[in-house]
């Protein structure tokens, strides 16, 4: 059994479900999702997976943490593990992710463990990257302006661009360890996009359209791409999965709309410093990803 603790946006869900996943196929073993630190959390849109893809999401009980931490299965004592980070506290069940980077201990796993952690690098799942593809198939059908922004993505050489404020700017806590990109480098990623393409089109998403509109100067074709917010918020990632080419923020949110496009031939432009803390993001992005 290999239970993923999940919590955040639906960018990091898919991470913590990516990595858990790629561990019990490689092991054999079953995998649950533990959802229960989504009672009273505030941001976001709570617990999405299984609502927007046709990932096998199985909940874990509060009987299976139990089986697997014990004493540590509470959540005031995971929070206080969490910041210890104490592999002796830990015991043997729980795999804890020690730091930002790729940490090549989670492939010495071969027995049940509860994993707590972030795990944001394709190292994790590379592996079984058509099995994650196939859980990250979005469900249902575009329809409306949506259906018709796909069909115009569908027939121009389309750039997305994503610009990440909300709660980069607003939540105490995500401000420790985010910063907005700069209109710097999104005008040098267009300048890259265009000095290997002709007749580039970009179709903008952002938490914050108006700024986006007001600020950035995109001497090329471009569409602003309004309406999906709250619960409709992942069509922007679908949306943008389905461009050819993305300029992402230093955001988990825009990492897996680059990564679910497909096309062997993308240009993915990722911004060179993700965190604004000092912590090691040298494996956040694949190595054919351009950092700017």
């Amino acid at each position: 059994m290999i239970i993923s603790w999940i919590l955040g946006g639906l960018g990091n869900q898919m991470f913590q479900y990516a990595a858990g996943r790629a561990l019990s196929l490689a092991t054999r073993q079953s995998h649950l999702l533990d959802l229960q630190d989504f009672q009273g959390y505030r941001l976001h849109q709570g617990h999405e997976i299984d609502r927007v893809f046709h990932a096998p999401v199985k909940p874990a009980t509060a009987a299976d943490v139990k089986k697997l931490l014990g004493w540590r299965a509470g959540s005031l004592a995971r929070r206080f593990l969490w910041r210890m980070r104490s592999p002796v506290l830990n015991g043997k069940n729980l795999a804890m992710e020690p730091y930002a980077s790729f940490w090549p201990g989670l492939r010495a796993v071969h027995s049940p463990r509860y994993l707590m952690g972030y795990w944001q690098s394709e190292r994790y799942f590379k592996d079984f990257e058509p099995e994650i593809r196939a859980d990250f198939r979005f469900r249902g059908e575009l329809a409306g302006s949506d259906f018709e922004i796909a069909s115009r993505i569908g027939r121009c050489q389309s750039v997305s661009v994503h610009v990440r404020r909300g709660d980069y700017l607003t939540d105490v806590k995500t401000t420790r360890i985010f910063k907005v990109c700069s209109l710097e480098y999104y005008h040098q990623a267009v300048a890259h996009i265009a000095e290997k393409m002709s007749s580039p089109y970009f179709f903008v998403f952002s938490d914050d359209l108006q700024w986006a509109a007001a600020n950035l100067r995109i001497p090329f074709p471009v569409e602003y791409v309004r309406g999906n917010q709250g619960a409709q918020s992942h069509v922007d990632m679908r949306l943008m999965s389905m461009c050819k080419h993305q300029i992402i923020a230093n955001s988990s949110f825009s990492w897996w709309g680059a990564w679910l496009n497909e096309d062997p031939d993308k240009i993915v432009i990722a911004p060179r410093h993700w965190f604004s803390n000092g912590m090691d993001d040298r494996d956040l992005t694949p190595p054919q990803w351009i950092r700017l």
